[in-house]
């Protein structure tokens, strides 16, 4: 219709202002009842914003730390510190691709345990310069490979969930995209754990939960119905401490607004856990931890 009244020069503009505002009616009403499975597609959009993404663009002077110093580099995991405001802050969280190589460079986000020792070394790190720590998850899980295993798969996400309730400074943990299973609990004791608003979490991938129960991937809508895997459902079950809104569509249709409002959430929740001191904040961090789940005797 504006290109017809470009050429004819013919007034349309109220017809399209209440199609313009019908369109945004519609998407508002989509976007709002979205089902499981759609929030587990929109995590995955292959133009979301990635951990680095949102680390070189909220922090002014991000120096990216390497190695585990054991065994290598592992490029799924990414930390440093980084500056918000003038607050020097570690920064840890997987890191997946945009492209074939990048996705294999990065293993598609999944850390085999030098990763984790890596993010392990960072939060030591920033506990020794008494610095605030936040991690952001996107992982559709730890690497399953045989090397991993091998290294201490388990052994090493046990040990980082052990050490991360006894974090003398403030950790907030985001989930940005994917959080499945222990890769993504591996960096996930935080004082704070938030969800961004189409973003999922559960110990299972609803293909992976498919493929076991039904022998297939066909099922993966019912699967991810059941696991219940969405921010409103975490926080509805207490699992998590808060939703992060997006733009309208997902993180990528406004990257900018995104990162400034991830940005000023961070600040806001560093303000308030600093007002603690690190014995409050220990105890809060385990006390809400063990109040999770339900214990029938």
């Amino acid at each position: 219709m504006k290109q017809l009244a470009e050429s004819s020069q013919v007034d349309v503009s109220k017809a399209v202002k209440a199609l313009e505002a019908k369109i945004q009616k519609l998407k508002v009403d989509t976007y709002k009842n979205l089902t499981r499975w759609q929030r587990v597609q929109l995590s995955r959009h292959e133009e979301r914003p990635y951990t680095l993404d949102y680390i070189y663009n909220m922090t002014d002077d991000f120096v990216e730390i390497h190695g585990d110093r054991t065994v290598k580099d592992d490029k799924a995991m990414v930390g440093g510190f980084g500056t918000l405001n003038g607050q020097s802050v570690m920064f840890v969280g997987q890191q997946k691709g945009r492209n074939t190589k990048q996705r294999q460079m990065r293993n598609f986000g999944m850390a085999n345990p030098e990763g984790y020792r890596k993010a392990l070394r960072l939060f030591k790190m920033a506990e020794k310069f008494g610095r605030p720590i936040v991690t952001l998850i996107d992982t559709p899980g730890a690497y399953p490979g045989l090397e991993a295993e091998e290294r201490g798969q388990g052994e090493a996400i046990a040990r980082n969930i052990k050490e991360m309730f006894m974090l003398k400074v403030p950790v907030i943990c985001i989930i940005i995209g994917e959080g499945a299973s222990g890769g993504a609990l591996g960096i996930a004791i935080g004082d704070r754990v938030l969800m961004m608003e189409n973003t999922w979490y559960s110990v299972i991938s609803p293909e992976s939960c498919s493929s076991i129960l039904w022998r297939s991937w066909d099922y993966k809508e019912q699967a991810a119905e059941a696991l219940k895997l969405t921010a409103t459902d975490m926080e509805s079950f207490g699992l998590i401490d808060g939703i992060i809104e997006e733009p309208l569509g997902g993180a990528h249709r406004d990257p900018n607004w995104m990162y400034q409002t991830l940005k000023d959430r961070i600040l806001a929740e560093i303000n308030t856990l600093s007002a603690m001191s690190p014995a409050e904040r220990i105890n809060a961090r385990i006390d809400k931890f063990s109040d999770m789940g339900e214990v029938v005797e």
